[in-house]
């Protein structure tokens, strides 16, 4: 009588919660900080990524989470009752049936640290989907069909790469290479280019603005700053589209490799289906200028980009919830859910 059902998309970067009836009520990144003199958590999601890089020596910002699996258990706990409790606020539940997706790649021991990391913030039932299944629900593919659908879901710390049929995952690749490992990729080229360190919320930042992983008609610049590694002055230095899709091109490279993969162990049925329908692309690396292209031109085949490729997880999940019956052979776990 007192619970609620939500549905979690527990991601590297970003945590979205879905609740039955209402949509996405949640959208924070997923990150804690905490007084290390106290132990006490400080701030949660966006008041803890503000300070990122800004932080005194008794206050750390940390992400629970790396590559898409639980790094650190107590603060993922931390996060998620914070979560939870955000989401029950103002209502008499005060307990909630969760749905949690997790990368397909997981071992078991990391499925059962997230189920128990969510057992312990509070929530009362806890059933876990893959994320390329969910991604692909939310993004409104025929999932539960015999005709062939492939998913590319791009988060912060995975690339999730599946082909789904009769409601299952008939092939897929999972790698630990995503939007972190852009960012990353775009630190080192600037600090070997022009020997200049920047932050990570500052290579994000050129990522979204002037990023791309195909050339694009109008090149952008922009004017970034940072320490200079040789005199250890702040300074500024002006980059360009150009630059930053040389800096990509290793980790965009990873994931090709994976769609590839991917389409290789692919049966030729489904095959043929995909080269009907095409490719859809999920999660913030969907966002990415060009990435549509770059796969077409690598694989020949239609890419198409979900309509909101941010939410297609947590709106997966969400449908899941609303229709249990529909989609009980998607779950990872083989329990009733009533």
């Amino acid at each position: 009588m007192f619970t609620k059902d939500i549905g979690i998309d527990l991601g590297t970067a970003n945590t979205l919660v879905y609740m039955r009836g209402k949509g996405i009520i949640i959208r924070e990144p997923s990150v804690v900080a905490v007084n290390t003199r106290t132990d006490k958590t400080r701030y949660v999601g966006m008041e803890a990524k503000e300070v990122i890089g800004r932080t005194p020596g008794s206050i750390v910002a940390v992400r629970p989470l790396k590559d898409g699996v639980i790094a650190d258990f107590d603060i993922a706990v931390t996060m998620l009752q914070e979560f939870i409790k955000k989401s029950l606020r103002g209502t008499l539940f005060t307990k909630a049936n969760v749905i949690i997706c997790i990368p397909s790649g997981v071992t078991a021991v990391e499925r059962r640290a997230v189920r128990e990391s969510c057992k312990k913030a509070g929530a009362n039932n806890v059933l876990v989907v893959e994320e390329p299944m969910a991604a692909a629900i939310g993004a409104g593919l025929p999932t539960n069909s015999a005709e062939g659908s492939m998913i590319i879901d791009i988060g912060g710390g995975t690339s999730e790469v599946a082909v789904i049929a009769l409601g299952g995952i008939v092939a897929s690749k999972s790698i630990r290479c995503a939007g972190d490992e852009f960012d990353a990729a775009i630190i080192n080229y600037i600090k070997k280019k022009y020997n200049l360190l920047i932050g990570e919320r500052t290579a994000e930042n050129i990522k979204l603005k002037i990023g791309s992983a195909f050339p694009v008609t109008s090149e952008q610049s922009m004017e970034i700053k940072g320490r200079n590694l040789i005199n250890g002055l702040p300074e500024n230095v002006t980059v360009d589209s150009a630059e930053i899709r040389d800096a990509l091109v290793e980790p965009l490279a990873k994931v090709i490799d994976a769609v590839k993969t991917t389409l290789e162990e692919t049966p030729p049925e489904l095959s043929a289906d995909i080269i009907d329908h095409g490719i859809t692309l999920a999660g913030g690396g969907a966002l990415l200028r060009g990435l549509d292209r770059l796969i077409n031109r690598e694989t020949g085949m239609k890419v198409y980009i979900a309509e909101y490729p941010l939410d297609c997880v947590a709106e997966g999940t969400g449908r899941i919830l609303e229709n249990i019956s529909d989609y009980q052979d998607t779950l990872m776990d083989n329990v009733k859910y009533y």
